[in-house]
């Protein structure tokens, strides 16, 4: 995949292994760390998606647990990417965006101007059948999963140049019938990537 590439609808998409020893040291990323609103459209290089699902969900050790923690290990959390040429959800396994629809969504992954601009929305859903026994605590665990994985995108978009914003402000009803999520569920916050506005 060269820089800029520009992935075709009607496709999964198979990212490259990501770069496991890039980016800058992590107390400068601490430091660099900040929400931003202003958004290119620039398409994400295929390395940068790779190494940000990476950041997000990936899979970093043998035995299948990942870079982010979850409650008794229930890896209830799904990540969706709305792009440009459709909608995504990560196979962190085999490190794939499966193609769900060919829909550009981006307009709906939150109520401001800027997600249509964006090239990819994060969208961040809970499966709240695999942990906790009430709705509450399902809840709980579901937002903390979403806001470790967010922190990490954050971290890499510091570390990379990139842009960023964690939104509550998205119609979660009309999200999720687009993406036919079913009533175990459920939409945590939408997340935008991009390069900085020029």
């Amino acid at each position: 995949f060269a820089a800029g590439t520009q992935f075709l609808a009607g496709q999964d998409i198979q990212l490259p292994p990501p770069d496991k020893k890039g980016g800058k040291p992590l107390m400068e990323c601490f430091t660099l760390r900040k929400s931003a609103r202003q958004f290119s459209s620039k398409a994400l290089p295929a390395q940068v998606l790779s190494n940000l699902f990476y950041a997000a969900d990936g899979i970093s050790r043998p035995d299948g647990r990942k870079t982010v923690p979850t409650a008794r290990n229930a890896q209830n959390q799904e990540i969706y990417a709305a792009m440009a040429t459709g909608v995504y959800i990560y196979n962190p396994k085999k490190n794939t965006l499966v193609q769900i629809s060919k829909k550009d969504i981006r307009a709906i992954c939150g109520k401001q101007a800027f997600h249509k601009i964006a090239p990819v929305d994060l969208i961040y859903v809970g499966d709240l059948s695999k942990i906790g026994k009430t709705h509450e605590e399902q809840l709980f665990y579901a937002s903390n999963h979403a806001g470790y994985s967010s922190q990490d995108v954050y971290l890499y978009a510091a570390s990379e140049g990139l842009s960023t914003v964690v939104c509550g402000l998205v119609d979660r009803a009309v999200l999720a019938k687009a993406l036919n999520l079913p009533p175990n569920k459920e939409i945590m916050f939408t997340q935008p990537v991009a390069y900085p506005a020029e």
